[in-house]
């Protein structure tokens, strides 16, 4: 899991509605609801500091949340969040409750490892990232913190693709009918020239110089 679990305390709402919410949010606090299992959607609010403070803290979305409703305690996951738009506050949350076999669909950020053994890098070449975050289908309690793309031996013109990740199990990406690119290693002008690129040059450069001598001569 990408971060260590977390509880937040909230208080059942008797009343739904936009009406309902906007007091909720006059009185500090954040209108949420958990759905899922087969049970009936719940109406919590929480408060505002600790769902502010979750949210821009990184991983809100891929971390598990223990959320204690007058003593009743329910295993969680962020599915939907809303921002303010002009602000930047959280204006509702929406939770999946999470049962021992519950598989859930989140993005994962893609990390990358041995930038400094890439012969392509080396040689000037980019990494240009394609998938910053892949979907996948992840068991509620192991969802990974990130998938980790080896960059070992690269070079330019090469790509990456989801097969060169090792997954844990039962994670398995979204996109099931092809080998999906995930970065590539691409050319740039600042491409240090091979030793026999830079013969090839010379002698170019050489050529015009012959053919002007041969001109005088006649």
């Amino acid at each position: 899991m990408s971060h260590d679990t977390y509880e937040l305390k909230a208080d059942a709402r008797e009343r739904v509605g936009k009406g309902s919410a906007r007091e909720v949010r006059r009185n500090g606090k954040i209108p949420a609801v958990i759905y899922g299992e087969k049970k009936p959607p719940l109406a919590i609010a929480l408060s505002y500091k600790d769902v502010y403070y979750k949210i821009h803290g990184g991983g809100f979305m891929t971390t598990i949340a223990t959320i204690d409703v007058g003593g009743e305690k329910i295993q969680v996951l962020p599915k939907d969040y809303q921002l303010d738009p002009v602000r930047d506050f959280p204006m509702h949350v929406d939770f999946l409750r999470i049962g021992k076999d519950t598989i859930v669909t989140v993005d994962i950020p893609v990390h990358f490892i041995n930038e400094e053994k890439s012969p392509g890098i080396k040689r000037g070449g980019v990494l240009n990232v394609v998938r910053h975050e892949v979907e996948f289908h992840c068991p509620a309690t192991s969802i990974p913190e990130f998938i980790t793309l080896d960059l070992d031996g690269t070079d330019i013109g090469d790509s990456l693709h989801i097969s060169a990740v090792k997954l844990p199990e039962g994670v398995r990406p979204v996109i099931s009918d092809r080998d999906f690119t995930i970065a590539t290693i691409a050319g740039s002008s600042a491409m240090k020239p091979e030793p026999a690129e830079e013969g090839a040059e010379a002698t170019a450069a050489e050529e015009p110089e012959a053919e002007e001598e041969k001109g005088s001569e006649e």
